[in-house]
């Protein structure tokens, strides 16, 4: 298939998305004007005319003239829906009202800019989050493993403290704020510190493995110098992400968050289907067919028993 197809595909898709949501605001002013559950619930005591005096020109109209590759249309439905989103969240964060129409233009705020990439550029350019800092670079070799080790339990205090605390905190604050809370079942708490329990000892597991025998960290910009298929990375590719995944998740649970919890899915696909194919990239440029075989014997996710792992190691 040619790039030039691959591009017409994607300014397509993105031209459906900016339909749908040219249909499903149209179908949200509806519901504001009809409802009061949904006036109240999605825009609280402001004024809905004022608000779709401005809205309805620059989310829905604008959402449909995109929808037909007009790509200053694209823009503006764009920036705008992102306007409203930060508007909503000062308003509701202050008033505690309209939490589930902050929630709503949030996402299509991520819709939009997804959107928005494949009607001006035909891709979402992904590559772009492995510059700088974060570009893959081999960590400096070390005659010992110590200093890896201990530069890797640096960063998962560092990163388990953000990642796992600071955010899912404050989630979970700006969720009670919000007055968006769901209601978990009593035992939920319980069952997630069991998962935060085990999901740590994977993920520490695999960082003292990747640490002592790759001769580097987990860190993009200090990647291990060997490929490493022992400890948890026998069983699955992505040991530390999988952890990570799971402890937010058991976060959310013990938080009884949703967001804190939709903060971990949105997170594993985030990981799955942007950072993992430019890192397994990487790996196969790096450590050619000796990676291939481990990725042909050993599932991204899902643990299994591999004969021709063991043999391997035999």
């Amino acid at each position: 298939m040619s790039p030039l197809i691959r591009r017409g595909e994607a300014v397509s898709w993105g031209r459906a998305y900016f339909a749908v949501q040219a249909i499903a605001g149209f179908l949200w002013w509806a519901a504001v004007f009809l409802s009061p559950v949904v006036r109240e619930a999605t825009l609280g005591n402001l004024d809905p005319v004022a608000v779709a005096v401005l809205d309805i020109p620059l989310f829905v109209a604008a959402s449909a003239v995109a929808a037909f590759a007009v790509k200053a249309a694209a823009v503006v439905s764009t920036g705008w829906t992102g306007v409203v989103a930060v508007a909503l969240a000062v308003y509701a964060t202050i008033t505690t009202e309209a939490g589930w129409g902050l929630l709503t233009m949030g996402a299509a705020t991520a819709g939009s800019l997804l959107a928005l990439c494949l009607v001006l550029l035909g891709r979402v350019p992904t590559a772009w989050i492995i510059r700088g800092p974060f570009a893959f670079r081999p960590a400096i070799p070390r005659p010992t493993a110590a200093s890896h080790v201990a530069s890797t339990f640096a960063q998962i205090v560092l990163f388990w403290g953000f990642f796992l605390a600071v955010i899912p905190f404050t989630v979970a604050f700006l969720e009670q704020r919000w007055a968006v809370v769901l209601t978990f079942p009593s035992f939920a708490a319980p069952v997630g510190v069991a998962v935060l329990v085990l999901a740590s000892a994977l993920g520490i597991s695999a960082a003292v493995a990747m640490s002592t025998l790759g001769n580097g960290t987990p860190l993009p910009s200090a990647m291990p110098n060997h490929l490493v298929i022992a400890g948890p990375y026998r069983w699955i590719r992505n040991p530390m992400a999988a952890a990570g995944i799971l402890q937010g998740a058991a976060v959310g649970v013990i938080l009884q968050s949703w967001l804190v919890v939709a903060y971990a899915v949105v997170g594993s696909l985030v990981w799955n289907y942007v950072v993992r194919p430019l890192e397994e990239s990487d790996l196969e440029e790096r450590f050619g067919e000796e990676f291939r075989q481990y990725r042909d014997a050993v599932r991204c996710w899902v643990p299994r028993v591999s004969k021709a792992l063991r043999s391997q190691k035999q």
